[in-house]
């Protein structure tokens, strides 16, 4: 493979969610990069399908759509033209956010997937830094401080985690509602007693009650379970997402944030915050606050900005004001329409 790409004379890149996720394949595009670097080799990346998250290597690169009408002809004509014409395509070196600005990076999944109970936090890798992210984090133990800072939710977080301590409370939940069940019965005898005693109709009575405490109390229980359990959910997401937060004042420095929706899951993007932070200086005079407004700012409106920036969509129109990030929602903008519909928490 990699012969054919060096003796080649242009490279086709076909970005496919199989592609994208392939060690191998991005192996492969990484020594055409290098290649063309050397000889300036014009790639020419192909979007497969809409949905495909690009790499960060290749975001920069103007690529075709497979779905458009006139694919055919746009790919025989870069076919056709001779790479000295092709200037457009080749790659340039990396530079810093005036490429990258903006762009999504593959997401990190937890490494006990697999395993994650819905209720549970997921774990990431803290060791191996990913490889879309070693050029761009110069310092490699602010990602594992990150991550370290993410993980630890699981660990003080997650209350009600072990499996058996759960199914010591479901059996205990089933005791009571036994107890209870027995106590309702021993009462409708009772009951039964005295209406007998006083020359009524007992039977109808006292098989009415019992049957209604007998499936009022299952019930009752089942739905308290399912609240509990759908509770505990979204307990975690939020805890995760504070965690988040935190991490992000770390990664923001390194032009890079993270966000999540979801318990095993995490998004990254690449954005400078740079443009942002000039904007609460001006706004807030003294030097400390505008800092510390910042900082309130990353730990509880990063995460969501960062998924809404990594999904290419945000739950309002696009602001009128101008942007620090050109063609998009900048930080500072997603977190003035949050504070305008009162999410500052």
């Amino acid at each position: 493979m990699s012969e054919c790409i060096q003796q080649s004379q242009k490279v086709l890149l076909v970005l496919s969610p199989e592609f994208v996720r392939s060690r191998w394949c991005l192996l492969e595009a990484n020594m055409s990069l290098f290649r063309d670097c050397l000889v300036r080799k014009p790639i020419v990346p192909v979007l497969l399908e809409q949905g495909v998250s690009v790499p960060l290597h290749l975001c920069h690169l103007t690529y075709l759509e497979a779905n458009d009408p006139d694919f055919n002809n746009k790919l025989l004509k870069v076919l056709c033209t001779s790479n000295q014409q092709l200037q457009g395509s080749t790659v340039v070196p990396y530079q810093p956010p005036s490429i990258y600005n903006g762009k999504a990076m593959q997401p990190l999944t937890a490494v006990n997937d697999e395993l994650l109970y819905k209720w549970d936090s997921g774990q990431f890798s803290e060791m191996e830094v990913p490889d879309q992210l070693r050029l761009i984090i110069e310092d490699h133990e602010k990602y594992r401080k990150a991550v370290r800072i993410i993980n630890s939710v699981s660990q003080n977080k997650v209350w009600m985690h072990p499996l058996w301590v759960r199914a010591l409370i479901y059996t205990a939940g089933v005791i009571v509602f036994l107890i209870m069940v027995a106590f309702f019965i021993y009462s409708s005898a009772i009951l039964n007693v005295l209406i007998v005693y006083r020359d009524t109709e007992p039977k109808n009575v006292a098989f009415a009650f019992t049957l209604c405490c007998f499936f009022s109390v299952p019930i009752g229980l089942l739905i308290q379970i399912s609240l509990w359990k759908n509770g505990d959910e979204k307990y975690i997401v939020r805890e995760m997402q504070k965690a988040i937060g935190q991490a992000n004042t770390i990664l923001s420095e390194e032009k890079v944030l993270m966000g999540c929706r979801s318990n095993s899951q995490i998004h990254l993007v690449y954005v400078s915050l740079d443009g942002c932070k000039r904007e609460f200086a001006q706004t807030f005079s003294e030097p400390v606050a505008a800092e510390d407004m910042f900082h309130r700012a990353l730990l509880f409106f990063s995460s969501g900005y960062a998924c809404c920036l990594a999904k290419r969509h945000f739950p309002f129109p696009q602001p009128s004001s101008t942007s620090h990030l050109e063609g998009g929602v900048c930080f500072c903008q997603y977190v003035s329409q949050q504070l305008s519909t009162g999410q500052w928490e």
